[in-house]
């Protein structure tokens, strides 16, 4: 069976991720058996659809065209963050995001969805393009998430407030499409996430907005102070929420769930790398890989130029 991870982010974690891929391909015996990469997720600077967290910027479609072109030959999908939850109707016609899934929409690469119009235009537009459930949807009732398992959805990336509920995700219908996230930063039963994510929403937007101005000065999300988001691979192992790797090759891969999420979109390389170390690496290799992919992040780098 393999064991799919889903990283972040296929723009800010590019060359890590890209040294990951490589490592995987030429030591895989370091890696627990089994163990793959199941999509890169995240978005392009600038797209009004994205959701989740907050990104900003401008990018050449070149350089757009080659990252998607170098994930995916190596076989690794994009799934695209397509979760801003104040999208409208006169969002849909947002011409940098329909360009941008048009280059995208080769059958390999994947959307993210929470809104029902999003998604719908998404299915009319873009049809070779698999559909993936988001968490943001925060669907915390068995019998709406068994319903949720039923739709035509290639992945449904489960509440993490599910993480640990084994009488749920024993009985919960169509494991194999079940996403757990398996690292949340969250306070479990957080009662201020869908604000975040409607601010970061509207953020989205308003940076849009901005950016058609040309002012060449940077857009100022609205604020959302979040401690939680801040917070290192080893400050959330203590969590209610946290899902260990011997849980998930002892307790979860053998109830049959086969997709697991790590996040991490906006934290720094160092931090990201460590959760890939200690959910995909052998523990007798870890130290090794850590240092072998270090180095070759900052073979470059120079103390004084």
């Amino acid at each position: 069976m393999d064991i799919k991870f889903h990283l972040p982010d296929f723009v800010r974690h590019f060359r890590l991720n890209l040294t990951l891929a490589e490592y995987m391909s030429r030591f895989p015996d370091a890696f627990v058996d089994g163990v793959k990469i199941g999509s890169v997720y995240g978005c392009f600077p600038n797209m009004t659809w994205n959701g989740g967290r907050f990104i900003q910027g401008d990018m050449d479609p070149r350089i757009i065209r080659e990252i998607l072109s170098q994930f995916n030959k190596r076989g690794i999908p994009c799934r695209f963050t397509l979760t801003n939850p104040e999208i409208k109707m006169e969002h849909l016609s947002d011409p940098l995001c329909n360009a941008i899934l048009k280059a995208a929409d080769n059958g390999m690469n994947e959307a993210i969805v929470f809104s029902p119009m999003l998604e719908d235009y998404i299915r009319d537009k873009f049809p070779d393009m698999p559909i993936t459930s988001s968490t943001c949807k925060q669907i915390e009732d068995f019998d709406e998430l068994s319903a949720e398992m039923e739709k035509d959805y290639s992945l449904v990336v489960l509440d993490y407030n599910f993480n640990n509920n084994f009488d749920v995700l024993e009985k919960l219908p169509h494991k194999e499409k079940a996403e757990l996230l398996i690292n949340p930063c969250c306070t479990p039963a957080c009662k201020r996430r869908g604000d975040h994510y409607r601010s970061i929403g509207r953020s989205q937007i308003a940076c849009t907005q901005h950016m058609m101005k040309r002012t060449g000065t940077p857009y100022i999300p609205e604020p959302f102070e979040c401690q939680c988001m801040k917070r290192t691979l080893y400050q959330t192992v203590d969590s209610p929420l946290h899902i260990s790797p011997d849980a998930i090759y002892n307790k979860y891969v053998p109830m049959g769930y086969g997709n697991f999420k790590i996040e991490g979109r906006s934290v720094p390389d160092v931090n990201i790398l460590e959760n890939y170390i200690y959910y995909m690496v052998k523990p007798e290799h870890r130290d090794k890989v850590r240092l072998d992919i270090l180095l070759m992040l900052t073979k470059d780098f120079k103390y004084f130029k």
